[in-house]
C-alpha cells in the first residue's frame, strides 16, 4: 500500500498545485477581464452623467435667458453665466472621453455644433437685450433656431448615450461569461459581490430617494418664501404707491391753501400799499420811497408764493398741458441755476397720472442736476411713440457710479417707483466725467 500510495501522493500533490495554480490563472484573468469591464462601465456611467449635466446646464442658461429677456434683470443672468463655464467642461470632459474612439467622437464633434450654435444663439439675443433691441431679439425667439439646435443636441445625446448603454451592456456579458469560466473557484466571492452590488444598489436608492425628498422639502420651502417675498414686495409697493398718492394730495392741498390764503393777504396787503403811496407820494417823499420798497418786497414774495405753489402742485399741467408745463419748468430752472436746458419735446394726449409721473420725473432729475451734477448743459426731450411716450432728461455733469448708490437716496428710487407704478420703465445710465442720462417709458394708458 505505501508503494501504492507513494505515486497517488507525487501525482496528486502535483495535480492539486497544478489545479490551485490553475485556479490562481484562470482567478487572475477574470480579475484583469472582470476589471477592464467594470472601467468600461464606469466610464460609461461617466459618459452618461457628464452629458446629463451638459443637458441641464444648457437647461439652466435657457432659463437665464428667458428670465433676463422677460424681465431686464441682470441677476437673472448669473445662472446662465455659471452655466456657460460648466458648459465648457462638460464639453472637455467628453471630449477625452470620446477621444480614443472615433465614430462617437464624430457624434460628439456634430453636438459640440449644435451646442456652439445654441449658445451663439442665446448669447445674440441676450447682447441685444442689453442693447435694447427689443424688436431684434423676440424676432429672433419667434424663430426656430434654437429649437432646431437643441433637437440636434438631444439626438446626439441620446446617440451618445445609447452608444455608453451598449458598452455596459458589453461589460456586463463579459463580466457575466468571465464568472461563468471560474464560477468553480470564486462562487463565494461572485454570490459576495453580487449580495455586495446588490445592497450598493439599494442604497444608492435609498440615498437618492432622500436626495428627491429632501430637494422636494427645499424646494417647498423656497417656493413658500418666494410666495412670502413677493407678497410683502406688493404690500410694499402698495403701500410706497398709497403714501406718494397721500403725498402728492397733501402738496396740492399746501398748494391750494397757499395759493388761497397767503395769495389773498399778499394782494391785499399789495393793494393796500398801493393806496397809501398814492396818498403820500406827494407829502412824505420819505415814505412813499419806503412803500415802493415795500411794494417791491411784496412782489417778489408773490412770485415766490407762486414758484413754491407750482412747484407743490402745477397748475399748468391741467390748464397749458404737458409740454408747455416742461417749458415753463425748464425756463424757471435755467433762469435759477445758469444751466442752459435745451428741449426738444412733442405733444402727447395723457392722463392726469402720467402727466404728472413725467413732470415729477423732470422736476427731480433737475433739482439733481442742480445738487450734484456741477453740469453747464442739459437736454430734455418728450417723443410721442406708439403706445408709450419716452422721456429723457441728460445732462453733461460729472456723473456718478451707480453701484455706489446709497440707500437713502430717495430722489432715485422714488422717481423708479414712480414709473414702475405707472407700468412704465426707468433706465439711468452714468459714468464718471460724461454726465448722465435718465430715460424713462410709459404706456399712454397710464
Amino acid at each position: 500500500m505505501k508503494k501504492i500510495a507513494l505515486p497517488r501522493m507525487a501525482i496528486s500533490l502535483p495535480l492539486a498545485v497544478l489545479t490551485a495554480l490553475s485556479l490562481l490563472i484562470v482567478n487572475d484573468m477574470s480579475f484583469r477581464q472582470s476589471t477592464a469591464a467594470a472601467a468600461n462601465i464606469e466610464q460609461a456611467q461617466r459618459t452618461r452623467t457628464t452629458l446629463n449635466k451638459l443637458m441641464q446646464n444648457l437647461l439652466d442658461a435657457e432659463t437665464g435667458q428667458r428670465g433676463y429677456l422677460l424681465t431686464g434683470d441682470a441677476t437673472y443672468l448669473e445662472p446662465y453665466t455659471s452655466a456657460l463655464q460648466e458648459i465648457s467642461q462638460n464639453l472637455d470632459t467628453l471630449r477625452q472621453m470620446f477621444t480614443p474612439h472615433k465614430e462617437q467622437l464624430d457624434d460628439f464633434g456634430v453636438m459640440s455644433q449644435h451646442v456652439s450654435r445654441k449658445l451663439a444663439e442665446i448669447d445674440l439675443t441676450v447682447r441685444m437685450r442689453r442693447e435694447n433691441k427689443d424688436e431684434a431679439w423676440k424676432f429672433v425667439l419667434t424663430t426656430d433656431v434654437g429649437k432646431e439646435q437643441m433637437l440636434g443636441i438631444r439626438a446626439q445625446s441620446v446617440k451618445l448615450a445609447a452608444s455608453s448603454i451598449r458598452k455596459m451592456e458589453a461589460g456586463q456579458t463579459q463580466i457575466n461569461e468571465t464568472l461563468q469560466l471560474s464560477r468553480i473557484g470564486i462562487a463565494i466571492m461572485a454570490l459576495a459581490g453580487l449580495l455586495a452590488f446588490y445592497m450598493y444598489l439599494k442604497q444608492t436608492q435609498a440615498l437618492l430617494a432622500s436626495g428627491i425628498r429632501e430637494k422636494e422639502s427645499l424646494q417647498r420651502e423656497r417656493d413658500q418664501l418666494d410666495l412670502q417675498v413677493r407678497e410683502r414686495t406688493a404690500n410694499l409697493a402698495k403701500l410706497a404707491t398709497h403714501l406718494q398718492n397721500v403725498r402728492e394730495d397733501e402738496r396740492g392741498f399746501l398748494a391750494r391753501e397757499l395759493h388761497d390764503e397767503l395769495g389773498a393777504l399778499l394782494t391785499a396787503a399789495k393793494l393796500d400799499v398801493a393806496r397809501l403811496k398814492s396818498r403820500l407820494a406827494g407829502s412824505m417823499p420819505e415814505s412813499a420811497e419806503r412803500l415802493q420798497h415795500l411794494t417791491t418786497t411784496l412782489n417778489s414774495v408773490i412770485a415766490m408764493t407762486r414758484r413754491i405753489v407750482e412747484d407743490l402742485r402745477p397748475s399748468s399741467l391741467s390748464q397749458l398741458g404737458l409740454v408747455a408745463s416742461l417749458e415753463i419748468l425748464a425756463r424757471e430752472f435755467e433762469q435759477r441755476s445758469g444751466l442752459c436746458i435745451t428741449t426738444a419735446m412733442e405733444t402727447a394726449e395723457l392722463g392726469g397720472a402720467a402727466q404728472l409721473t413725467i413732470y415729477r420725473l423732470v422736476q427731480e432729475s433737475l433739482t439733481n442736476i442742480g445738487k450734484y451734477a456741477e453740469a453747464t448743459q442739459a437736454v430734455i426731450s418728450l417723443q410721442n411713440l406708439e403706445g408709450y411716450i419716452s422721456i429723457e432728461v441728460h445732462d453733461n455733469g460729472k456723473g456718478f457710479d451707480l453701484g455706489n448708490v446709497a440707500p437713502t437716496s430717495h430722489g432715485l428710487h422714488g422717481m423708479r417707483h414712480r414709473v414702475e407704478a405707472g407700468g412704465g420703465r426707468l433706465n439711468i445710465v452714468s459714468t464718471k466725467g460724461q454726465g448722465t442720462r435718465i430715460a424713462a417709458v410709459l404706456p399712454k394708458t397710464h
